[in-house]
C-alpha cells in the first residue's frame, strides 16, 4: 500500500478540494446575497463584497498561520465605524462577513494550496476594492 491512500482516494480528494476551490471562485465575482436598499450609498454593493472577503480571510489567514485571528473582524469593526449603519444596513453588512467566513469554514480545515491561492486573489480583490471606494467616494 501506498502512503496517502490508494490512487482512487487521492483521486477523490484533490476532486473534493478542486470544486471547492472552483465553486468559491466562480461565486466570488457575485455576490450572494448582496441587497442594497433605498438611501443606502452608491458603494453599497462594493462595501457588501468588501465584508464577505474581509469574512473569508478572517478565517483563512489564521487557518494559514498568517496572523492573528482577529485582525480581519477588526477591520470589519472599523468600517462599521466609520459608516454607522443603520441597524438593518449593519445586519446586512454583518451577514456578508459571516458568509465569507462559513464558506470557506465549510470546505477547509486546513491550510492547503488552494486555500492559499483564494487569499492571494481576496487579498487583491479586497484592496481593488478599497482603493475604488476611496477614490471614488472618500471625503
Amino acid at each position: 500500500m501506498t502512503t496517502g491512500g490508494t490512487p482512487r482516494r487521492r483521486h477523490r480528494a484533490r476532486w473534493r478540494v478542486m470544486v471547492a476551490l472552483g465553486l468559491a471562485l466562480v461565486a466570488a465575482p457575485f455576490p450572494a446575497s448582496a441587497q442594497t436598499a433605498a438611501g443606502d450609498p452608491a458603494y453599497e454593493a462594493q462595501l457588501q463584497r468588501l465584508a464577505e472577503i474581509l469574512g473569508a480571510l478572517h478565517y483563512l489567514r489564521p487557518l494559514c498561520g498568517a496572523e492573528e485571528p482577529s485582525v480581519w473582524r477588526d477591520q470589519m469593526d472599523q468600517i462599521l465605524e466609520a459608516e454607522a449603519p443603520t441597524p438593518e444596513r449593519r445586519a446586512r453588512l454583518a451577514s456578508q462577513f459571516n458568509h465569507g467566513f462559513a464558506s470557506f469554514a465549510s470546505v477547509y480545515r486546513a491550510c492547503t494550496p488552494a486555500a492559499l491561492t483564494a487569499v492571494d486573489r481576496y487579498m487583491a480583490e479586497g484592496t481593488r476594492l478599497t482603493r475604488d471606494i476611496t477614490a471614488r467616494y472618500g471625503r
